[in-house]
């Protein structure tokens, strides 16, 4: 198992494959999965300034098709849930979400609780689109903020 993940690792290594490593990475860390991908998304614009914002772009691509795979887990951990349980839980995070509706996936750039929140949203079928929207809007907005920031206001933190 070790030499697979390593293997895998290398495939994906930033300087030879940029913009796919953003990509998925992106999109697994936008799962329940406990993974960053703005490091990625820094180590590709520290090598190669030119790239930053096709990879804020892709990063957002990826990471909004997480949210939605997200999402989608959500809806259908509900429907099995409803088959066994028959009835609904009302939590005060339930209720906060249904309350403000999909505009709450703004808050899906969030750490800890973002990815939660896009499943949560697909339990409460919350519509699709709009979720999706508001899910890239926030997302895009961290990586531009995170990558400039982390780039520009602290470079010395990130040398090569």
């Amino acid at each position: 198992m070790e030499a697979w993940f390593e293997s895998l690792l290398a495939l994906l290594a930033l300087p030879k494959y940029g913009l796919s490593t953003v990509f998925v990475v992106a999109v697994v860390s936008a799962t329940l999965l406990p993974l960053g991908s703005e490091f990625a998304v820094i180590g590709l614009v520290k090598l190669n300034p030119e790239l930053f914002w096709p990879a804020v772009f892709v990063a957002t691509v990826g990471n909004t098709l997480g949210g939605m795979i997200t999402w989608w887990m959500g809806y259908g951990a509900e429907l099995a849930y409803e088959r066994v349980a028959h009835k609904r839980a009302q939590v005060k995070a339930l209720q906060y979400l249904e309350r403000f509706g999909p505009k709450a996936c703004l808050l899906s750039w969030l750490p800890v609780v973002g990815d939660p929140l896009c499943a949560v949203a697909g339990w409460l079928k919350m519509p699709f689109w709009p979720c999706t929207m508001y899910m890239a809007i926030g997302k895009f907005g961290r990586y531009t903020v995170m990558t400039a920031a982390l780039l520009w206001v602290f470079p010395g933190q990130f040398t090569y």
